[in-house]
């Protein structure tokens, strides 16, 4: 598993997105790109922090950020949260984890006394290039936007 860090080149990436369309990496040379990852959709967290990311969605394009997000949950999954909460960015079902795995994201965790294996959320922010500018993993679902421009 990759162990990604600021300055490597982002892994090349390709998904299929809620509505089928195939997402790459190379979609966004020219642009700066947040690519979140997350555990699950329609969960607090995840809810939390893809409605933060909506709540600051015309700011981060002001700034010239294109947002996609990822985890494992199907496309059929991905469009009902995105039509729940009313996302305005695509989600990439990663149903196989070959990119989440590419982003070195998937690993240990513990929750309530138990451990197992999962989507760690992380974000990066990658520049025009491919170039990984930033990596969060101490992610503030409720303030995220805040810790992406800061």
């Amino acid at each position: 598993m990759a162990t990604l860090k600021q300055g490597d080149k982002a892994p090349d990436f390709k998904g299929k997105d809620q509505n089928g369309n195939t997402i790459t990496l190379k979609d966004f040379i020219g642009k700066k790109l947040i690519i979140y990852f997350y555990p699950k959709d329609d969960t607090p967290g995840c809810t939390a922090e893809a409605c933060n990311l909506r709540d600051n969605y015309a700011g981060l394009l002001k700034q010239g950020f294109q947002i996609i997000g990822v985890s494992a949950d199907n496309e059929k999954s991905h469009q009902k949260f995105i039509d729940k909460f009313k996302l305005p960015f695509p989600l990439i079902a990663d149903t196989d984890k070959s990119i989440i795995k590419s982003f070195g994201v998937w690993g240990n965790k513990k929750f309530m006394g138990r451990e197992f294996d999962g989507i760690l959320r992380t974000t990066f922010i990658i520049n025009e290039t491919g170039i990984i500018e930033k990596i969060i993993t101490k992610v503030d679902t409720k303030n995220h936007a805040n810790q992406i421009t800061d």
